[in-house]
């Protein structure tokens, strides 16, 4: 019997968002000055800099779930 494959426990989940998948609405939010944007379906908001100081920004519900750990 193999150790690797679906349903053994050995990997593979991506849980706790670890995927992405905030869904389509939302902001990217530069954690450097503060800017907000409004999210663009399909882009990812590391992809994007920010257009006061030019830090890469992050997806506003990621960083509210940092805090809240």
């Amino acid at each position: 019997m193999s150790n690797t494959g679906k349903g053994l426990g050995l990997g593979g989940g991506r849980g706790k968002n670890r995927g992405g998948a905030f869904g389509t609405g939302g902001f990217c939010i530069c954690t450097k000055c503060g800017e907000k944007v409004a999210h663009v379906p399909g882009t990812p908001c590391t992809s994007i800099k920010c257009p006061n100081c030019k830090h890469v920004m992050v997806r506003e519900e990621l960083l509210e779930s940092k805090k809240n750990k």
